[in-house]
């Protein structure tokens, strides 16, 4: 290297800003982001998960908001190389609910306060437009609960209808913002065509969410960075930036599971960029740690979504046993959210950017 490449990376590093000097700019940049990623310093993580957590505070109040989940059909038209759910993966046990026994199930959750019903399920056309726009206004007429959906990639006109229908809020998850990856991960669709479902769903009227998986294949610190800007760059409603876990008989089945840090990182520095919007602490935080949801929540997470569907046919939901079990697994998630200091919050849980316009 010649003496003026030294002499340019001798100042780069003499430039390179501390973590403090980080966190004290109003807007971050992708140099930035990478840098916080990149944090080991145990000094530096704890003044980043701290800022994290005051801007949480000021955004989101002292409230964590609880979603009830409906994971309806685990079949799955995709066949995604990380995912339990992937077509080809003969080993699972496959159920689908009918839409009547979905929009029960919902009546009987909305009756234990739930005030957001989640419909959840892989990418089954059995259930076409009118079948969901059915169960969604079913939903509606009868409860006082929001209504989101995390059903998978679908037509314009579907969103359309469901959108009428009463629904409100639309989790697409792009899962990296890494265009080569992600046809490496998916093999039906691409990345651009779902940014603009994504955005179209925005100019309907959808509160949308959506979010990346941490530690999978291939990826490296700057995608995680990139997937925290086009988060940004749709204007999100919530984010979800759920762990990488290997599953048996998928393609990434021997492949190591995520770090918990580097997931913590993410929330946090999703939190700080994004301010005023819902972050999840996934379900699968527990699949890398016990209580790890409840990390979470320290350091930017202000959404939990119990997980009620631990029995393999979940037509158990039904059964006045199974929603006996629910509302016991509810108020102990419950206490240990306001063991934390939190306070459990009885609104809808509507986005904050809608709050902000009305402010």
């Amino acid at each position: 290297m010649d003496v003026v490449g030294k002499f340019y990376i001798s100042i780069k590093k003499k430039m390179k800003l501390s973590t403090e000097e980080i966190l004290s700019k109003e807007i971050l940049n992708r140099d930035d982001i990478i840098s916080l990623l990149k944090i080991t310093d145990e000094s530096d993580l704890e003044m980043l998960f701290n800022a994290a957590n005051e801007i949480r505070e000021k955004y989101c109040g002292n409230e964590i908001h609880i979603r009830a989940v409906i994971e309806f059909s685990n079949y799955c038209e995709e066949n995604c190389s990380y995912c339990e759910l992937r077509e080809d993966n003969f080993s699972v046990k496959r159920y689908r609910l009918d839409a009547d026994e979905i929009i029960e199930t919902a009546k009987k959750i909305s009756n234990m306060g739930f005030r957001t019903i989640y419909l959840q399920s892989g990418e089954d056309s059995y259930y076409d437009t009118d079948i969901i726009a059915y169960i969604i206004y079913s939903i509606k007429q009868s409860t006082d609960a929001a209504v989101t959906l995390n059903i998978g990639q679908r037509n314009f006109e579907d969103y359309k209808t469901w959108k009428i229908a009463g629904a409100d809020r639309y989790f697409l998850k792009f899962h990296t913002s890494n265009s080569v990856l992600y046809s490496m991960y998916h093999k039906k669709k691409n990345l651009f065509e779902k940014i603009n479902h994504l955005k179209y769903l925005k100019r309907l009227g959808y509160q949308i969410g959506t979010g990346n998986i941490i530690g999978i294949p291939h990826q490296t610190i700057e995608d995680i960075a990139d997937d925290i800007l086009l988060c940004q760059e749709l204007d999100v409603d919530m984010a979800s930036f759920t762990p990488f876990i290997p599953h048996p008989f998928t393609p990434f089945q021997n492949k190591p599971k995520a770090d918990l840090g580097l997931v913590y990182k993410t929330i946090a520095v999703a939190r700080i960029l994004l301010k005023n919007i819902h972050v999840h602490a996934c379900n699968s935080l527990e699949e890398v740690e016990k209580n790890g949801r409840e990390g979470a929540l320290k350091i930017g997470a202000n959404i939990i979504i119990p997980d009620f569907s631990t029995e393999t046919n979940n037509k158990l939901l039904l059964h006045p046993s199974r929603i006996k079990k629910m509302l016991e697994n509810t108020e102990f998630i419950s206490s240990k959210i306001e063991l934390l200091g939190f306070k459990i919050a009885t609104s809808k849980g509507n986005s904050l950017k809608l709050k902000a316009l009305m402010d």
